[in-house]
């Protein structure tokens, strides 16, 4: 299929889980989601992503769009300055772009990663 849907991804239940993520010393943050594949496009991760308080680094080095739809966080890109993000915010990461995420509440985020 060409097109995948994501119905009422704000209130979706039934997340897979996907680990914990954290730096030493720090409570891990629990990470759960779910995936969805375009055939022909499985390079491209894009999703539903959920993650309770904590702190961690971006390590990703595909380029990622996201758009919040429930949580508060801040990102500080390495060497620039903290963004602080809301519902119904959208980013784009460059490829390559690394930080430290601090989430405050648990955060649900739409994303593409490509």
């Amino acid at each position: 299929m060409k097109v995948q849907q994501i119905r009422q991804s704000a209130q979706l239940r039934g997340l897979e889980d996907w680990g914990t993520a954290g730096l030493p010393g720090t409570t891990p943050a629990q990470v759960s989601g779910v995936q969805k594949v375009i055939p022909g496009s499985e390079a491209i991760d894009t999703g539903v992503f959920e993650c309770t308080p904590g702190t961690y680094r971006r390590v990703v080095k595909q380029a990622e769009v996201m758009h919040f739809l429930a949580g508060r966080a801040t990102f500080t890109p390495d060497g620039e300055a903290p963004l602080e993000i809301a519902p119904g915010d959208t980013l784009f990461f460059e490829a390559n772009t690394e930080g430290l995420w601090q989430i405050d509440e648990t955060i649900r985020k739409v994303y593409v990663i490509f």
